[in-house]
Parts: C-alpha cells; structure tokens; sequence
C-alpha cells in the first residue's frame, strides 16, 4: 500500500464513483452465487425425493399387483382379502379397482362400496392393456403428494390380461419438512454470509478507491509542478508496482525540469554575452567621435566575431529543438569513411593553423542507416574538438573499423585531456570543463550534447575516456549495414 508522503491534500472523488461501481458488481456477484446456492441444491434435493417415491411406491404397488393377480378376475371380496395382508405402512390411501375402473377396495372409504372416487388423470391408460405404470408426484408447502397406478394383470396361455389396477397415494409430510429445514438453513447462511461479504466488499473497496484517489490527487499535485511530490510506497501488489512507477515518473520530470531551466538560463547567458559585447562595442564607436580607423575597425571586427558566435550559437539551438522534436528521418545507407574524408577536408586548414596533424586509419564498405548529415555532424564535431583542444604539434586520429553488426568509429587525440570528475558530464547541454578556455576557443558547450542526441537517434553508443595531459577518446558505435 501507499501514502502521500508530502503536505496533505484535498480529498479526490473518482470521476462516477469507481468505489460504488466496484462495491455494486461484486455484491452483483455474491447475490447471484447465493441465489444459486438457494435453488440448486433445492432442487436437487427435492429431485432425489422424487425419484426415490417412484422406485418405493412403484415397488409397493407392483407388489400388491402381483398377489391380485391370481385370478381371471378381481371380486370385492377376495380383493378384500388379499389386501388385509398387506401392510401399507406410510401410504395415506390405498385403492384397487376392476377392469373398468370400479373401485373394489380403498382405504379411505372402507365398507362404503363404490362411493370413493379416483381422481388419477392416468389411471385410463393403466387399464387400457398397455403395460402403463403411472407416477406422479408435486412438493408444496412442506408436502410431498405422490401418486402412483399400475395394472393388476392375468396370464392365461400366453395371454396377458389386464383385470384391474392398484392405486396408491401418499402424503409426506416428514420429508418435506426435513427439506424446509434444509431451506430455512441454507437462508440463514445465505443472510449471514451476504452480511459479512457486504462489510468485507466495503472494507476492501474502501481501502483500494483510497489508493487510487492517493494516487490520483498525486497527479493533479504534480501536474500543476510540483514534481517534488511522492507517494510513499509499501507492499509488493499491482498498486504497489504502479505508485514505484509513479514516483520514477516524478523523478523524471523533475530531473526534465531542472535541465528546461537550466538550458534556459545557460542559453539565455550564451546569447546575453555575445549581445553585450557587441552592444558595449556599439556604443563605444557611437560616443567616440575622434576614435581613429584603425580602431574603429577593429572594434567592427571584434563585433562580427560576436556575431558570428551568436550565430553559431543559435543554430546549435536550433538544432538541438529538432532532435528533441519527433521525427522520423529519411534514412540511407551511409559510407562513413567517406563522410570522414570529406570532414578531414574541412578541417585541415583549422589542423594546420593550430599546428596539428591528422591521421586516418579507415576500413571500407562500413556502411550505416542514417541521414548523412548527422554522420557529418558527428564526425565534425569530434574532430573539431580534438584539433581546437590539442596541443601545438599533437596528433588526432581518426580510425574506422568494421565488425559483423556493427561499425565503431573512434576520434582520438593527444591533447589537454579531461578531469576524471567532468567526463560523466561533458554530453550536458552548455556544459563546459574549462569554461574561459572553451569560450576563448569558440566552444558553446552544445556540441558534444548534439553528438550525443544523433548518436542515440539513430541507434548507436558514444562513451568518452581521457587522462589530463595525455589525451581524450571518442568512441562511437553504430548498427551496421549487412552486405546484400
């Protein structure tokens, strides 16, 4: 589980009531499996009593059947006579009739003739000579009603005759009210159980809809910027996993927002500078009215040389916002050891001007998918550095190898080197190790920053090594192109 683990906040109702849906479709559920645990049983129980009236008074009936079924015909009072043999036991009423239905003997009008009445829809089919056993039976109100007619038969040289039926009528009242207790039981647990299921769906719901409305005020409170904002997290569930995530979400835009900021305050000074300078120089020439030519020429140049700067500075932001921005390139399989000529070309005036020598050790066919001009970008950027931050008669190699996946270009120098402690920071926007000297070298702190964004964009690594006084180590590896 979770807490806000900052100030505390206003309470958030989730939008339709989540905890009211959530409580509504499981006590939804629970009604459904009770009402099902309330009339299956039931009706199983209920079934079984059922089948085992059929199979008792159908046995008894065929019994009485049988010790009838000794003459060709059926006299009141030889009936009368078998019958005061036999013991009924439970049966509430007891019948025998002839061939057309007369009644012979009955237990509920004994001595009375034939005043009694059978009211068995079924008993017609018995006696129609069919074989037709008949079973009925109904549960209400605590009562099982069974009825049950079969034919009384005379065989005579292989012929069957049909010389009368057997009634039988029994009313239960002992099963049934075994079953109404069984009912009354299972409602009883049905209403505790639903009680306790109600309490427990509240309690739960309660607890999850809380969590999630920590989690949700959460979000409205960073959403307005406050990215400092976390929930206190404990436990190892789903909503456990979800506040972790939420909290790194946190982090990360925090972490966005103080780079925004600092990007706009390192820009703002990057353009600020060159602007004053030339503002400073402006003015100068503006108020000086005997300044001489050469000076004020000098001044013009100072000037374009700010200019200039604030240009390059510019297009690396602008840069910069396009890589940041989504985009999907046109890629092209690119020859890199011809981008790495062409760049070698470019910069050869700036090695000999600083007195340092270039060297390649390229193999061919390494070919990557990628827009030329980041290739370019990235190859001149490296090689730049490395020339601007040499020494006077230092070296910088170029060296481009090729493996099965994969092309490794390395840009290596042996100049001024790196603090150990700046080299987890020299791809930060603005960032700058010495910053007199890179500005005094026309460095804005953006290029290896656009480096390393063209490097990620296009699917490949950049790491960096270098020793103070011996040297830095570029090494760049990209996806590569298999041969077709």
């Amino acid at each position: 589980m979770w807490a806000i683990s900052s100030r505390p906040s206003k309470r958030v109702r989730l939008a339709g009531g989540v905890q009211f849906r959530f409580a509504l479709s499981y006590i939804a559920l629970i009604v459904v499996l009770l009402l099902l645990l309330n009339t299956y049983p039931m009706s199983v129980s209920i079934g079984l009593v059922f089948s085992e009236k059929n199979t008792t008074l159908t046995g008894q009936a065929l019994e009485i059947s049988q010790a009838l079924s000794g003459g060709e015909a059926l006299e009141r009072e030889s009936v009368e006579y078998a019958m005061g043999q036999q013991e009924f036991m439970s049966l509430s009423r007891v019948a025998v009739t002839d061939e057309a239905g007369a009644i012979l003997y009955d237990t509920a009008y004994r001595g009375a003739g034939d005043i009694g009445v059978i009211t068995f829809e079924h008993l017609s089919r018995v006696l129609s000579g069919s074989g037709y056993e008949a079973f009925y039976s109904t549960y209400a109100d605590g009562n099982f009603r069974s009825q049950v007619a079969v034919p009384v038969v005379h065989i005579h040289e292989e012929t069957v005759m049909v010389i009368g039926a057997v009634y039988l009528y029994e009313n239960d009242l002992v099963q049934g009210a075994f079953i109404e207790g069984f009912q009354r039981d299972l409602q009883n647990f049905s209403i505790g159980f639903f009680i306790a299921a109600v309490f427990l769906a509240l309690i739960f719901f309660r607890a999850l809809t809380r969590r999630l409305m920590d989690m949700l005020s959460a979000i409205r409170i960073v959403g307005r910027g406050d990215y400092g904002y976390k929930l206190a997290v404990r436990g190892k569930d789903e909503l456990a996993e979800l506040g972790r995530a939420f909290n790194r979400l946190s982090d990360r835009l925090q972490e966005t927002e103080e780079m925004r900021r600092r990007f706009v305050s390192d820009a703002s000074h990057e353009l600020k500078t060159p602007l004053a300078s030339i503002r400073l120089l402006s003015d100068s020439i503006v108020q000086s009215e005997d300044m001489e030519v050469e000076t004020v020429r000098e001044f013009v140049e100072d000037i374009g040389q700010e200019a200039e700067r604030l240009t390059r500075t510019t297009e690396r932001l602008l840069q910069l916002a396009r890589l940041d921005a989504p985009q999907e390139p046109e890629i092209v399989p690119v020859d890199v050891a011809r981008v790495v000529r062409r760049t070698g070309y470019m910069l050869e005036p700036l090695a000999k001007e600083l007195n340092v020598e270039m060297a390649f050790d390229l193999a061919e066919d390494c070919l990557v998918l990628a827009v030329e001009d980041d290739v370019y970008q990235i190859v001149f950027n490296l090689a730049e550095n490395g020339i601007k931050y040499n020494v006077e008669g230092g070296t910088l190699l170029i060296r481009l190898e090729k493996t099965v996946d994969q092309v490794r270009l390395t840009v290596e120098d042996t100049g001024i080197g790196i603090p150990e402690e700046d080299i987890p920071h020299i791809f930060d926007r603005f960032y700058r190790v010495d910053k007199a000297r890179s500005r005094a070298r026309g460095g804005s702190g953006l290029g290896l920053s656009i480096v390393r964004d063209t490097v990620l964009q296009h699917g490949g690594t950049i790491e960096a090594s270098s020793r103070l006084d011996v040297g830095t180590r570029f090494v760049v590896v990209f996806p590569g192109v298999g041969e077709e």
